[in-house]
């Protein structure tokens, strides 16, 4: 792979390319992208997301909205320093095509800004609410009526996949999705394969899948003029953009540190405990004199916590520029923080979060609620969906299809498209609206 391509700022749903040194300076097209997802209603709908801790009352504790904005800050800082260094290494990006340190950190904010915007309600349970329906629940019946692959699709739901949907599905009035540039969309994509076949590998590529069957067309399309990799032609299985491993390492770094933070300001995570963990992470470069200067928990958490992104942020970035020409190769496996100096202190931190945070009574209580409500949601409107294919529409059918938004399209042509269309819109939801909905078409609530 080379930067020349991957660095392509032609817009999807667009035919001419966009060359570096044309863009105005004052606006450039990478940082167009980052407007345009933080104005669209699908990314408005992170604020009443559940990040870890569900509907918290509490100020302090982070959505799937802050926790984005706060993924894109961090992956800003890394794409600029990973761009200040590669421009020094490689001077005709610059010289040549007008490409500067800027251009890589607003395509890696951008990217991240958008890396939960299809995780559906009630966080990563909402995904596996979402696959249980299909294989184990009232849509098992829907194997015999679909693809081996489209059916993979819903029963290992991706909200990952689900993203790049909605930020490349075209509509009426907006075609070409967001239409975002190549350069964000290539290092939006995390996992660059489809759901089938699962092969598992060792490689941090393959660890889930980045787009439906829905999308396989628009994936080639953005991964040729991105000149990503091919590993398996026939599967439809690429390497990596480059800069999608700055992407993941922001989430890595900030799932890490924050929800650790947020279990320390709940209570959750005992405060004595909990940072003697950050100090160890920081321990090179914490002033002392102004640690024990802080009185309360929330200012000591919100210092260590501030040298601890940093310290992480460098380490990635110099793991990303020793391994440059691997990770353009295809041949780099690993995240970046896994291979990192801190990764026992990492690994300590997560432990304590799983324990204390992720498997609490309240986060517990999140997940069975998510369950119930969007198996309830399926329940009711993937039959609308199947009834429209079949054209069998009952009248409680025709009275579901006038309350669904008129984006949902349901007609005889797809069974899949459908199906995905029902699944699209409840991911849309936020937590809120989805139990709202739940009520109503429960016959709870008017």
């Amino acid at each position: 792979m080379n930067w020349e391509q991957l660095l392509s700022l032609k817009r999807f749903g667009d035919t001419n390319k966009r060359l570096r040194k044309e863009q105005d300076e004052t606006r450039l097209g990478f940082e167009v992208d980052y407007d345009r997802i933080i104005f669209s209603s699908e990314f408005r709908s992170l604020q009443d997301k559940t990040q870890v801790v569900p509907l918290s009352k509490t100020d302090f504790v982070h959505t799937r909205l802050t926790h984005s904005l706060e993924v894109s800050v961090v992956g800003r800082s890394l794409g600029r320093q990973v761009g200040k260094q590669l421009l020094k290494k490689h001077p005709h990006l610059t010289n040549i095509h007008g490409y500067q340190f800027n251009d890589f950190g607003a395509i890696v904010a951008a990217a991240a800004l958008a890396h939960d915007i299809g995780n559906p309600p009630f966080g990563h349970s909402g995904e596996k609410a979402i696959g249980a329906y299909f294989k184990e629940g009232q849509g098992q019946h829907l194997k015999k009526e679909l693809s081996e692959k489209e059916y993979q699709d819903f029963c290992d739901f991706e909200g990952n996949a689900n993203g790049f949907k909605i930020l490349t599905e075209s509509r009426e009035g907006r075609e070409g999705g967001l239409r975002l540039s190549y350069a964000t969309l290539g290092a939006f994509m995390k996992y660059p394969k489809a759901s089938l076949p699962k092969k598992p590998t060792s490689h941090i590529a393959d660890k889930k899948y980045g787009f439906f069957q829905s999308e396989v067309e628009t994936f080639s399309a953005i991964a040729d003029e991105l000149g990503l990799l091919v590993r398996d032609k026939d599967e439809k299985r690429y390497a990596r953009h480059p800069l999608a491993y700055l992407v993941e390492a922001a989430d890595d770094i900030c799932y890490t540190i924050i929800d650790f933070e947020d279990g320390i300001n709940l209570g959750l995570i005992e405060e004595e405990y909990a940072l003697e963990y950050l100090i160890k992470l920081v321990k090179n470069t914490i002033n002392t004199k102004k640690y024990n200067a802080l009185k309360t928990t929330q200012d000591r958490v919100s210092y260590l916590r501030a040298l601890a992104v940093g310290t992480l942020i460098d380490e990635a970035v110099e793991i990303f520029m020793k391994n440059e020409e691997k990770i353009l190769a295809g041949e780099f496996e690993t995240g970046l923080l896994d291979v990192c100096r801190y990764q026992a202190q990492i690994s300590d931190i997560i432990d304590i979060s799983v324990k204390n945070v992720y498997q609490s009574a309240e986060v517990v209580n999140k997940e069975i609620a998510g369950y119930k409500v969007l198996d309830g949601l399926l329940n009711v409107l993937v039959k609308v969906a199947v009834n429209s294919y079949f054209g069998k529409l009952s009248n409680y059918d025709k009275l579901i299809i006038k309350v669904l938004p008129e984006t949902v399209k349901l007609a005889n042509v797809s069974l899949y498209e459908n199906i995905m269309a029902i699944c699209l819109h409840i991911s849309k939801l936020s937590d809120t609206n989805a139990m709202l909905l739940f009520h109503r078409l429960g016959g709870n609530s008017i």
